[in-house]
């Protein structure tokens, strides 16, 4: 049986006045300070004014942008690498190729790099797919992804693995990597991303 608060609710909202809408007003930046500083990232706090008058702390963590590609071996395989994840104290979940932008490299050198790095090939295609914020909220970093095709293996004085990671690489299936995606075993956000892109484009 329907409910009848449910069809009214639905009625009111189809037949309301549209909603005024109104652009977000900036923040000001009153004050910064550096808080901590590594090779890869810088943590801030800012004091902001918001537009009502008001002020908060603000405190941010900046990185250079970052980069995902989903290489494809054929048109029903591709390569995906897993590692321990310090943060999340865990190794058993796959992902795509990813890594930081160097200073002044841009990102399709970057995703070439990082593919010859952690899985020692370099795309003979490469096909941008996605910019997204990695976290809007306190987290200034861009990420773009990448499909790879037609992969080359690299040379093997060209590969050299970054000093920190320590990978298994593997071929997988692609629709096995879309359940893992779908019932959430794989959880990198870059990789959902591109392979959720690629199987709504029929890869």
């Amino acid at each position: 049986m329907q409910s009848t608060s449910g069809n009214l609710l639905a009625y009111q909202l189809i037949n309301s006045e549209p909603t005024k809408t109104m652009t977000p007003q900036p923040w000001k930046t009153l004050s910064t300070r550096e808080i901590y500083r590594n090779p890869w990232i810088r943590l801030r706090e800012d004091t902001a004014e918001m537009p009502n008058g008001k002020t908060t702390i603000y405190g941010v963590c900046e990185m250079n942008a970052c980069v995902g590609v989903l290489p494809f071996v054929d048109d029903e395989h591709v390569m995906m690498v897993r590692q321990y994840r310090y943060v999340f104290g865990e190794g058993h979940r796959w992902e795509m190729p990813t890594g930081g932008c160097k200073p002044g490299e841009s990102p399709e050198a970057s995703a070439q790099r990082e593919l010859i790095e952690e899985i020692g090939h370099r795309a003979g295609a490469l096909q941008h797919i996605n910019t997204h914020y990695t976290s809007k909220s306190v987290c200034h970093e861009v990420a773009h992804l990448f499909i790879a095709r037609d992969l080359i293996r690299a040379a093997d004085d060209q590969i050299t693995p970054d000093a920190t990671e320590f990978l298994e690489v593997a071929v997988l299936p692609f629709t096995d990597v879309l359940k893992m995606v779908l019932d959430s075993e794989i959880r990198d956000a870059m990789t959902v991303i591109a392979v959720l892109w690629a199987a709504r484009q029929g890869r």
